[in-house]
């Protein structure tokens, strides 16, 4: 196994009495079972030294006596044994329905020639050998029926969501941005929101307000600027009739003529 469940509130109910060269021992024993799926060597001082742990040599053996079980074969966890056979199972149930697939593929082409043992060989070995290519060979064409929008959105969707931007502000974003979101374009919209002084869901949350495809410090200060000579003008004018009064212009030609 390449990667494992990890259950933090469930770990940390286990090991909170572990020390940090305790708990760093069991981790690593944790990897090495979970990366080769079978016991660990009966012998501590070899598996302290697979961890890289051989100075700890103590510690590795107690934790070893603590949370896992001797056998013949070595030291086993149940907990990992778990959830190495739900993971065989679910790699086996997808085998299984791989072939499945493919042989209703191979029966669906119009001929004449009905499949038989031989055929149905053929198309068992040819599954497997799918199925164990590496991912980096596997090529996915995205079907044609897609919108350019829908097409656009799968695309972004590979960057993660920044940790300080909620989902739905983040898919509202991608849903108003008409091209394709690299990760170089979202940098620049940080260092633009940092320089602007708010933080980056505030600057995508203006941008689909305003329906902007980026974001410009420049573009929010000018904002502020037009608001703020506003706020200006009229607190001006309260304070001039405040002081003076509610007056009104008027002619004073003929007071002038009277002088």
């Amino acid at each position: 196994m390449f990667y494992y469940r990890f259950n933090i509130g469930d770990y940390a109910a286990h090991t909170d009495h572990l020390s940090q060269t305790e708990d760093l021992a069991y981790r690593r024993l944790l990897g090495l079972y979970y990366l080769h799926e079978r016991p660990l060597n009966v012998n501590a001082t070899s598996v302290a030294r697979q961890i890289r742990m051989s100075e700890h040599e103590s510690v590795v053996a107690g934790i070893l006596a603590e949370f896992f079980t001797s056998t013949e074969d070595g030291w086993v966890n149940s907990r990992a044994d778990y959830e190495i056979q739900a993971y065989r199972g679910k790699t086996e149930q997808a085998s299984r329905a791989g072939k499945a697939s493919a042989e209703r593929r191979f029966n669906a082409r119009p001929t004449d020639v009905q499949p038989n043992k031989d055929t149905n060989t053929l198309i068992n070995n040819n599954t497997n050998k799918q199925l164990n290519k590496e991912p980096k060979n596997l090529q996915t064409k995205e079907p044609t029926n897609l919108t350019k929008a829908t097409s656009t959105t799968r695309r972004q969707a590979a960057l993660c969501i920044p940790e300080s931007v909620s989902e739905i502000v983040w898919q509202d974003f991608l849903s108003t941005r008409k091209t394709k979101l690299t990760q170089t374009a979202l940098t620049g919209i940080a260092k633009q929101a940092d320089i602007a002084g708010i933080s980056l869901e505030a600057a995508l949350q203006e941008c689909c307000t305003r329906g902007w495809q980026s974001f410009k410090a420049d573009w929010v200060s000018q904002n502020k600027s037009k608001s703020k000579t506003s706020n200006n003008e009229d607190n001006f004018e309260k304070a001039r009739k405040l002081i003076f009064g509610a007056t009104t212009e008027k002619d004073i030609s003929d007071e002038s003529e009277r002088v």
